[in-house]
């Protein structure tokens, strides 16, 4: 392919600013070896079934650093009772959904509109709407009691009751959000086992890492276009700049519309929605702590639709204030750590101080 095919991705990290070759060939649909099924329908039966399906996760996280997973245990109800909060908090007039603006929390919770973010420097600012929310112990499908969560755990807790104040008009909208998070929570840390297991690792391993953990809820809602804003869109208009996640990996449900695209190499590939599926990534924190050996990789919606799109992806890291090193099984003599200890706390707060989020202030 001739030079003149590609052109250089601008993106952020917590290091700063980092840079991609890719294709300007038009994006494709995924081969099933690229992002490919997979069937977690044992993954709550015991430690020989999650062993087995870590063969075909360990596979992907080392590909693309993406899959599907079905037969994930989250009821359709239990989703489509969020999708439908989701979508009641959007159709909101802009002056209600301003009660819970981001700029109002201390934590960079509740609702950013479009523009708010500019993800990729490359790109146009995002342009979608977003509905955020944090892990509170108070709601941990694992019961704790509150009163003797350790004192550095407390420091990097970032739940705030402002979101739920300031959207306790809107029915059921709380409990079917906080529903559908903790049945993310409890998926999250089981596969965490099987991410254990894919590493060499006993199942458990993580499972200290995980009682107060990174776990953000998001619903991420994209306007229908004219056909007119279609025809004047360049490739730069994004509705999710380029990127990566920041934390250890990420559970996506998307609606029906598509426009998720991935970064195979130096091509845009298509995550098409699976009707039954969430899509998995593997996260910037996990990356590093497996040095390597998985692969963060580079994402984007880009919002080309006459109908609207919603997706509620569930971010999940290890507790904030827990420092990691890259785990011993992820180094040798001839491959020694490349990476020095930190916290996914630490790590996040680098990000967004370095200016993952752009346009809007850093996280306190």
């Amino acid at each position: 392919m001739a030079a003149s095919e590609f052109t250089q991705l601008e993106l952020r990290s917590a290091y700063g600013l980092v840079y991609r070759k890719v294709s300007t060939a038009p994006p494709r649909d995924c081969r099933p070896d690229e992002i490919p099924v997979i069937d977690i329908g044992t993954i709550y039966d015991g430690p020989a079934a999650r062993a087995e399906l870590a063969k075909h996760i360990r596979a992907a996280a080392e590909g693309t650093g993406f899959f599907y997973i079905k037969n994930h245990g989250i009821d359709e109800d239990i989703i489509n009772n969020a999708r439908r909060a989701a979508m009641n908090f959007f159709k909101q007039p802009h002056e209600e959904k301003l009660k819970v603006a981001k700029f109002k929390s201390k934590h960079y919770n509740g609702y950013s509109f479009p523009g708010l973010s500019h993800v990729s420097p490359s790109e146009s600012k995002d342009n979608k709407q977003g509905f955020m929310w944090q892990y509170d112990p108070k709601y941990d499908p694992d019961k704790k009691d509150l009163s003797t969560i350790p004192d550095d755990v407390k420091a990097w807790l970032r739940g705030e009751d402002m979101v739920w104040e300031g959207t306790a008009h809107i029915p059921d909208f709380q409990k079917d959000t906080l529903i559908y998070w903790r049945c993310c929570l409890t998926l999250a840390r089981t596969l965490a086992k099987v991410f254990a297991v894919c590493l060499d690792l006993p199942e458990d391993y993580f499972d200290p890492l995980t009682t107060y953990p990174g776990a953000d809820g998001v619903y991420n809602f994209y306007s229908a276009l004219a056909s007119e804003e279609m025809a004047k869109a360049s490739i730069y208009d994004v509705g999710l700049g380029s990127h990566t996640d920041l934390q250890c990996f990420t559970l996506l449900w998307q609606d029906e519309v598509g426009g998720l695209q991935v970064l195979s190499d130096t091509q845009w590939i298509k995550a098409v929605p699976i009707p039954g599926t969430f899509v998995v990534n593997i996260g910037d924190f996990l990356m590093r702590m497996s040095n390597d050996k998985f692969k963060s990789t580079v994402h984007r919606v880009y919002n080309r639709s006459t109908v609207d799109r919603l997706s509620m992806p569930f971010f999940f890291g290890f507790n904030f204030n827990e420092t990691c090193s890259v785990l011993h099984t992820c180094t040798d003599e001839n491959n020694p750590p490349k990476y020095e200890p930190i916290s996914c706390g630490e790590m996040v707060l680098r990000a967004y101080n370095s200016g993952v989020d752009a346009v809007s202030r850093p996280v306190q």
